[in-house]
Formats: structure tokens, C-alpha cells, sequence
């Protein structure tokens, strides 16, 4: 019973995270400006984290944890650069 509960929970929030991942990549074709592009690919990234955790979870197969920790910091890096290049533009 918990089980099947468990499993139904998951499949909805990987649902519903698969509609996030959807808006998020919309935000990313049509972001009129590059900050909107830039926190449509942070959102996605956070997306893709939270569902390699549950899949981690659904599965019980520990290197998805390893894998959202390298999507984690490869995206807050990423984020950083791009901030760093939006502030001070181009090199001359």
C-alpha cells in the first residue's frame, strides 16, 4: 500500500515537473531579453535536478544523486559565468 502511494506520488511530481521543464524551455525560445534566457535555463536546470532525485528515489539507484549534484554545480557555475559576462560585456 505505502508503496503503490509512493509510487503514485513520484509519477505525479515527475509529471508535473515535466510540465515545468516544458514552460521553462518556452521562456527560453521566446525570453525577449538574455537575463530571461539565462533563468529559463537555471529553471530548467533546477528541474532536472529535483527529477533525477526522485527517479533516484522511485528507483533506489543512488547515481542519479551523484548525477543531480553534477547538473547542481555545472549550473550554478554557468550561471555565474553568464551573470559575470552580462555585467561587464565584451572583451575589448
Amino acid at each position: 500500500m505505502t508503496s503503490t502511494v509512493i509510487d503514485l506520488a513520484t509519477q505525479g511530481a515527475l509529471g508535473l515537473l515535466a510540465l515545468a521543464l516544458a514552460a521553462a524551455f518556452v521562456r527560453l525560445a521566446i525570453g525577449p531579453s538574455l537575463a530571461d534566457r539565462v533563468a529559463a535555463l537555471e529553471v530548467m536546470a533546477s528541474t532536472t535536478v529535483a527529477a533525477a532525485l526522485l527517479y533516484a528515489m522511485r528507483t533506489g539507484l543512488g547515481v542519479f544523486i551523484d548525477i543531480s549534484m553534477a547538473v547542481a554545480l555545472v549550473s550554478f557555475l554557468g550561471t555565474v559565468a553568464l551573470s559575470f559576462a552580462i555585467e561587464h560585456g565584451e572583451p575589448k
